[in-house]
C-alpha cells in the first residue's frame, strides 16, 4: 500500500511539471523590461520614449509610442511598478516661474505612460529626483534655483503640492559656482536621509527623510565639503549601505566616502580621476551620471567630451576604488546611462548623437564589452528600468 501511495506520489509530481510553463530558466523570464528613456525636447525629441530590453538576445527594440512633454531629463519608476514620474527641466512651467515635475500611470503589458497630475519644482530647471522606497514620497534638485522639493504621493500615484522645499545657498571658486547648483538627490538603503549633490557649493549635503510627511530636514553632520572647484554632480549608494560616491562635474575625479546610516554622516575616504592614468582634463570635458553594479562589486561614470565610460572595481573592506578602463560609448555626450536590473548589460546615452548604445558587463572584472547594438534615440539623457 505504502509503495502504491509513493508511486502515485511520483505520478503527480511528473504531471504537475509538465503544465508548467514552458521557460528555459528562471532569468530569462524576469531579466527582460521597460526601459523608460527621457530626452531633451528642444531639438526632434518629443518627451519621454520606451524600449524592450531582452537580457537573454542582448537586443533593445523600440516599443509604445512617445509620451509628449516638455524637457523630461530625468525620470524614475515608483517601487510598485504602476507608476513613473519625471522632471521637466524648464524655467517656466504651467505658466509659472520654474520647472515642474509629472506623475504618470504605467501600463505594464504596453509600456504606455498616461497622466496623472503635475506640480511645480519651486526652482528653476530641476534634473534630478528620487522615490523613496517605501513609494510614499518624491524629492527632486532644482540645478539653477539651487533648492530641494518633495511631495507626497497619492494612492493613485498622483502628486501633492510640495510638502517641503529647501532652499540652497552659497558659492565655491569656479565661474559656474557662483550659486548653489543642486544637481541629484538620492535616498540611502535605509530610508532614513538623503543625499544631495550640490556643485555649486562644492557640498554634499545630508537631509533626514519623513518619507510619510514628505519632509526634509537637516541631519546632524549636514554637509561633506568637496575639493574646491571639483562640483558634485550625481552620487550613488553602495548596496552594503557602509558607502556611497559621488562624479565631480568639474574636476572630472569620483569620491569614494564611508557612510554612518545611523546619522546620515559621510565622511571622504579616496578621489580618483574618471579618465585613464596619465590622461589630464581637456577643454569641453566633464563628467555625468554614476551607478553602483547591482552586486555592489562595480562603479561606473560617464564623461562628456571624453565620450567614455569609466569603471572601477570596489573593495568591498575598505570602499575605496581601483581603476579597471575607459571604455567608448560608440557615440558622444554620455549625459548618462543605465545599468538594467539583473547587472548583466549597461546602456550608454549618447545625448550629442542621438543614440542609445547596449554594453555586456563582465560579471568578474567589471569591464564592459559592445554588443554591437546601436538603436536611434533623439538627445536621451536618462534611463529608468521596469521589471
Amino acid at each position: 500500500m505504502k509503495k502504491m501511495t509513493f508511486l502515485l506520489m511520483i505520478q503527480w509530481v511528473f504531471i504537475m511539471l509538465a503544465m508548467l510553463p514552458n521557460v528555459t530558466s528562471a532569468e530569462s523570464k524576469t531579466a527582460d523590461c521597460i526601459v523608460y528613456i527621457g530626452t531633451y525636447t528642444s531639438g526632434e525629441s518629443e518627451g519621454i520614449y520606451a524600449f524592450h530590453l531582452d537580457s537573454d538576445k542582448g537586443t533593445l527594440t523600440r516599443i509604445a509610442g512617445v509620451t509628449k512633454c516638455e524637457e523630461p531629463s530625468f525620470v524614475a519608476v515608483h517601487p510598485s511598478g504602476k507608476y513613473l514620474y519625471a522632471v521637466n527641466e524648464t524655467s517656466e512651467f504651467m505658466g509659472q516661474p520654474g520647472g515642474g515635475i509629472t506623475a504618470y500611470a504605467i501600463d505594464r503589458l504596453t509600456g504606455t505612460l498616461t497622466k496623472l497630475n503635475s506640480q511645480l519644482s519651486h526652482g528653476d530647471h530641476p534634473c534630478h529626483l528620487m522615490i523613496d522606497r517605501s513609494g510614499r514620497c518624491v524629492a527632486l534638485a532644482n540645478y539653477t534655483g539651487g533648492s530641494i522639493a518633495a511631495y507626497k504621493i497619492g494612492k493613485d500615484g498622483s502628486l501633492s503640492e510640495a510638502t517641503c522645499v529647501i532652499q540652497h545657498a552659497g558659492s565655491s571658486i569656479d565661474p559656474r559656482q557662483q550659486s548653489a547648483h543642486a544637481h541629484s538627490i538620492d535616498v540611502d538603503l535605509n530610508n532614513r536621509f538623503v543625499a544631495v549633490s550640490d556643485l555649486g557649493m562644492d557640498q554634499v549635503l545630508t537631509y533626514r527623510l519623513n518619507a510619510r510627511q514628505g519632509m526634509l530636514t537637516p541631519a546632524v553632520d549636514p554637509f561633506v565639503k568637496a575639493v574646491p572647484g571639483a562640483g558634485p554632480r550625481h552620487f550613488a549608494f553602495h548596496p552594503n549601505g557602509a558607502f556611497a560616491f559621488g562624479i565631480n562635474e568639474l574636476d572630472l575625479t569620483t569620491t569614494a566616502y564611508a557612510y554612518d546610516g545611523r546619522v546620515g554622516k559621510l565622511q571622504s575616504l579616496q578621489v580618483i580621476s574618471t579618465l585613464p592614468p596619465g590622461e589630464t582634463k581637456q577643454a569641453g570635458q566633464s563628467t555625468a551620471e554614476m551607478y553602483v553594479h547591482p552586486s555592489g562589486k562595480f562603479l561606473y561614470g560617464s564623461n562628456r567630451g571624453h565620450h567614455t565610460i569609466v569603471v572601477y572595481q570596489i573593495d568591498q573592506r575598505t570602499g575605496k576604488l581601483t581603476y579597471v578602463e575607459n571604455e567608448g560609448t560608440q557615440g558622444e555626450t554620455p549625459r548618462s546611462f543605465g545599468i538594467d536590473p539583473s547587472g548583466r548589460f549597461l546602456l550608454a546615452l549618447n545625448q550629442s548623437t542621438n543614440t542609445i548604445a547596449l554594453f555586456r558587463i563582465n560579471q568578474d572584472t567589471g569591464a564592459l564589452e559592445y554588443t554591437g547594438t546601436t538603436v536611434p534615440c533623439p538627445a536621451p539623457v536618462a534611463t529608468a528600468f521596469l521589471r
